[in-house]
């Protein structure tokens, strides 16, 4: 199977190329060249799809399936799309959850209403630039398109830093301000899950859009820190605090305590979307002890977070320690 990943460096296009060269697959990845590194035997052809004539290289080359996850201009996602629309056979996009219109909302199905977006647009919101990125793949490949609406996404080689922050802090020791309760459900998806689904998906020739993440409940925010502590080894100890005290305190859910979505917040909806369709399509995800101590033992291997392709690190990633320990005080 010849394999084209549009990017494949990053989080996701990295455990896509990853997967694809374990089945022996060939592999091209396509690329700036400033940043990240690829296996050794997957080709690199160099481009910058923003530029004028940047999708030169693509010319002449043929694949089955391409893996595109863009999350720029739809119009830069449009013109890859034109230009690849007679050298590849299926097109697979990886966008997200983010595009619908009501991300409070719990059950979210694949015909829930996404927001209004512009496949020609050259800017927008995150929400905007997904959906229009969409639309676009749609309107080139049509029935050969497959979009992969992610969820929240884990594992080894996580740019954004969510488990791995947890992770560290619970090395770190001591009182760890636990935002309860902690049988609240965590939806997710490990990143190489991903990658695997996507694989088999495209190798079938499916079409259509799918949330592509696990089951709702698929672990809780107990388990998920228990994980922690148990990879990690460390002298910590989990301390449930009710989500009115943290909320009280001004703290944010998500970005200063990562992946936590109380019951209630405006995007709580993002970890109770309906999976009935990706499920009946074979995606699985690994338990969550497994994703823990995966992404630890890369953790501990690279150091620290990767950038994302380039851009700076998301700083607001976890909570301040002088702030955690107000909290625990109160």
């Amino acid at each position: 199977m010849r394999l084209l990943v549009l990017g494949g460096t990053g989080f996701v296009g990295g455990a896509t190329v990853t997967e694809a060269v374990q089945r022996g697959w060939s592999v091209t990845v396509f690329n700036r060249g400033l940043h990240g590194s690829v296996s050794p035997g997957v080709h690199r052809l160099r481009g910058d799809r923003t530029a004028p004539d940047g999708l030169t290289a693509l010319a002449g080359g043929e694949w089955d399936l391409v893996v595109d996850t863009w999350d720029g201009a739809p119009r830069a996602a449009r013109d890859a799309a034109r230009v690849l629309v007679d050298a590849v056979g299926h097109y697979m996009y990886v966008s997200s959850g983010s595009v619908y219109t009501d991300p409070s909302a719990t059950g979210l199905s694949e015909d829930s209403p996404v927001v209004d977006a512009d496949p020609g647009a050259v800017d927008g919101d995150y929400p905007q630039l997904k959906s229009g990125a969409e639309r676009a793949v749609r309107e080139v490949f049509g029935d050969r398109a497959l979009v992969a609406r992610a969820g929240l996404i884990l594992g080894p080689g996580e740019d954004i830093g969510r488990l791995p922050w947890w992770l560290r802090r619970v090395e770190r020791g001591g009182d760890v301000l636990a935002p309860g309760p902690v049988d609240l459900p965590v939806q997710y998806v490990d990143v190489r899950d991903l990658a695997a689904w996507m694989l088999d998906a495209g190798a079938r020739r499916l079409g259509g859009t799918f949330n592509a993440t696990g089951r709702p409940g698929q672990t809780t925010m107990g388990e998920l820190l228990d994980a922690c502590v148990a990879a990690t080894g460390a002298d910590a100890r989990l301390r449930w605090t009710d989500p009115a005290t943290i909320l009280a305190a001004g703290v944010q859910a998500w970005n200063e305590l990562p992946i936590w979505l109380p019951t209630g917040h405006p995007y709580r909806g993002l970890l109770e979307r309906d999976v009935t369709r990706a499920v009946v399509a074979g995606l699985t995800c690994r338990p969550v002890t497994e994703t823990v101590d995966d992404t630890w033992r890369w953790l501990r291997e690279v150091g620290t977070v990767p950038s994302r392709a380039g851009r700076p690190l998301h700083s607001s990633i976890g909570l301040d320690p002088d702030r955690e320990a107000t909290v625990l005080a109160g």
